[in-house]
């Protein structure tokens, strides 16, 4: 196999690694109100979408590099 196709598989590989994962999500924390001892903790959670769209472009990228570059025969 031809070193094109061989990182085309591995960016097939990563890019289906990365949408079986899906996305993650963080945790901010945040102090809405102290009252003396006592302290109120807020957390907020976002999502994050960045490992779908990059495994959609790895699939993307790497199918297309597979396909270019197979040589004629």
């Amino acid at each position: 196999m031809k070193t094109m196709q061989r990182l085309a598989v591995i960016l097939i590989v990563l890019g289906a690694l990365a949408l079986a994962y899906g996305g993650f999500n963080y945790t901010m924390e945040t102090h809405a109100a102290k009252l003396g001892s006592m302290s109120l903790l807020m957390e907020d959670r976002e999502p994050i979408a960045g490992p779908v769209l990059a495994g959609v472009g790895g699939l993307m990228i790497g199918g297309i590099i597979f396909v270019l570059g197979r040589s004629p025969r």
